[in-house]
């Protein structure tokens, strides 16, 4: 009897349950702990190596690498890659796999990279290994390395004061001309007894009266321009090279031949000045050149024999060329055969005869062309007997001499400093993308 009811208190009793529900659930515990260890420090890794390959991708794109082969990208990339990835602690990894496309100046980086990570549970988990993978990419385009030749117009012409208050200035102080907002530059004033006190020619007058010119702001706007490009290339990681020319009748005078000294070309830039003549229908004193004093196919002819073939700008590569030329647009040559009437006998003024833009352009040299705009003067018999008639023609012509998108104008009052640098860095961003 006593034995029956042991029994019975026995199969009753429930206070064991505690440990053997603690027993069985001890397995699935041990193995939710111990596979959240691992999937951690295997998601760890990955984020480990993951940043390794961001850095090799970059690695193999930096300004610096640029200028390098596609080949020493490759291996700058696997070096860096590597040199994280041994650092990294439980991690098996295999050479990643870098693959460098480069079109162009444009370069696609890909790196990817498999690895497994060691668990620290194998015998729980059943493998000794989580395996882990990824990728990083990076895409950069070098900038080319560029010649510039500047191209800028000092005929008389563009010794116009440059606002509009000091032609209203220049007229109110030549009457004795009919009004003249020209500061023509002549080293014989007095033969054309221009009624200026002291018998100074319009240059000095300008000069005396505080009137700025167009050809002085286009200096000042060429010695800035020298600064722009020394602080663009060396963001770009780039050499800017500089020649600067004027060009009138005589055809082109070197005011800087090229050189990747921009501080020199600056200094040198400051020497901008208008041409000088003997005075009215005289270049030189005593020969007579019925004010013929902008011949601009015979600058263009100086100037592309002057540009060597451009290369693409990259590394092993001559740089690219860029002619930039700045004028009114405004030919005033001798010439029997003109496209506008003749004035006198041989003398012809006409918007610039672009043949000589296609040729340069046909060479694989880009053409930034800043047109400041040739000042509509209708109270000037002479305007409008022979530069009104094709005035609207000035400007399509300077246009269609342009590469595309690389033609910009600045009127009387305009700020040709930033109209210089603004082309700049149009044609900087047109030779990135043309090769």
């Amino acid at each position: 009897m006593l034995r029956r009811d042991f029994i019975r208190r026995f199969c009753r009793d429930r206070r064991g349950n505690i440990a053997v529900i603690f027993a069985l659930s001890l397995v699935p515990t041990i193995f939710l702990i111990g596979m959240a260890l691992d999937f951690s420090s295997a998601m760890q890794k990955k984020t480990q190596l993951n940043a390794a390959a961001d850095a090799a991708a970059l690695a193999a794109v930096t300004p610096a690498m640029m200028e390098q082969s596609t080949a020493a990208a490759t291996t700058a990339a696997q070096n860096i890659f590597n040199a994280e990835a041994s650092g990294i602690g439980g991690l098996s990894y295999n050479p990643p796999t870098v693959t460098v496309t480069t079109s162009g100046m444009a370069r696609n980086v890909t790196v990817s990279y498999t690895a497994s990570s060691v668990n620290n549970f194998p015998n729980v988990l059943g493998q000794s290994r989580w395996s882990i993978s990824g990728s990083s990419q990076s895409t950069a385009t070098a900038a080319p390395n560029i010649n510039f030749y500047l191209l800028l117009d000092n005929s008389p012409s563009m010794d116009i004061a440059a606002t509009t208050d000091g032609i209203d200035t220049m007229v109110e102080n030549t009457s004795a001309q009919g009004g003249c907002a020209f500061a023509c530059h002549e080293s014989d004033p007095a033969a054309d007894d221009l009624g200026n006190p002291g018998g100074v020619d319009n240059y000095t007058l300008a000069n005396q009266l505080g009137v700025v010119t167009r050809i002085e702001n286009m200096s000042s706007a060429t010695q800035s321009l020298m600064s722009t490009a020394s602080t663009m290339g060396a963001a770009n990681n780039a050499t800017y090279s500089m020649a600067i020319y004027t060009f009138n009748s005589s055809g082109t005078t070197t005011i800087q031949s090229l050189t990747s000294d921009l501080a020199t070309a600056q200094t040198a830039a400051a020497s901008i000045d208008v041409l000088e003549v003997c005075k009215n229908n005289y270049l030189v004193c005593g020969t007579s050149n019925n004010d013929t004093d902008t011949n601009f196919e015979s600058a263009m002819s100086t100037i592309d024999n002057d540009m060597p073939a451009p290369g693409t700008g990259f590394s092993g590569s001559k740089p690219q060329e860029v002619l930039f030329i700045v004028s009114d647009g405004v030919d005033d040559e001798t010439s029997t055969t003109c496209s506008q009437p003749l004035v006198d006998t041989n003398r012809c003024q006409q918007p610039f005869d672009t043949t000589w833009c296609t040729t340069v352009k046909n060479r694989g040299i880009l053409i930034a062309v800043l047109y400041t705009v040739y000042l509509p003067l209708p109270t000037n018999a002479w305007y409008n007997d022979w530069i009104a008639p094709f005035q609207s023609q000035i400007s399509s012509a300077m246009e269609s001499c342009a590469s595309p998108g690389l033609f910009f104008s600045v009127t009387t009052d305009g700020d040709i400093t930033t109209a210089m640098q603004t082309l700049f860095q149009e044609a900087v961003a047109t030779a990135h993308l043309s090769h």
